[in-house]
């Protein structure tokens, strides 16, 4: 795993808009730039990815953004969707586990709702090679603590979302 001084504590928001808010999570992130060997052929394999749901689906997804998630046992990320507020560009979330031997009772689940009204959800066992996509803005979302570290990539696939005065995604 990466070095935990690469990881900085999380927050919400992004910009002038940024805030640590320990209510809504408490993980630790490292976001990916394709410096190091593993974060290049990540990004390749996402750019990839890209092409192939836009030439099947026709997504038109225009950029990828992701990064290394760290939660320390206790460490949890309340209920919530995959986009800024007054922005609809992430269309795509994906989430990549890395962690071995992952038993269901050490917690960590990722929690996928249907809806807002929705309080039982689909529970996703943090277990090494497992993917989970879905989404970005359809799909309530939270991870529920865990009783020993836990790492994982979350990322978000992105529509160009540029007008005159805005350029998106930020540069």
């Amino acid at each position: 795993m990466m070095q935990a001084d690469k990881f900085k504590n999380a927050g919400i928001g992004r910009g002038d808009n940024f805030l640590k808010n320990d209510f809504v999570r408490t993980d630790q992130i490292s976001w990916i730039t394709g410096e190091s060997l593993a974060g290049k052929q990540w990004l390749e394999w996402a750019t990839h990815l890209q092409g192939f749901l836009n030439q099947r689906l026709f997504l038109g997804l225009f950029s990828f953004e992701s990064h290394y998630a760290h939660y320390r046992p206790g460490d949890y990320y309340k209920r919530h969707i995959d986009a800024f507020r007054g922005e609809s560009n992430r269309v795509l979330t994906i989430v990549v586990y890395f962690n071995s031997q992952w038993l269901p009772e050490e917690g960590g689940e990722l929690v996928l709702y249907k809806d807002n009204q929705d309080n039982e959800g689909i529970k996703v066992v943090p277990l090494m090679g497992t993917i989970v996509a879905f989404l970005s803005e359809e799909f309530p979302h939270e991870v529920l603590p865990a009783t020993r570290d836990r790492y994982s990539i979350a990322g978000w696939f992105r529509i160009n979302t540029s007008m005159a005065d805005k350029v998106d995604p930020p540069l």
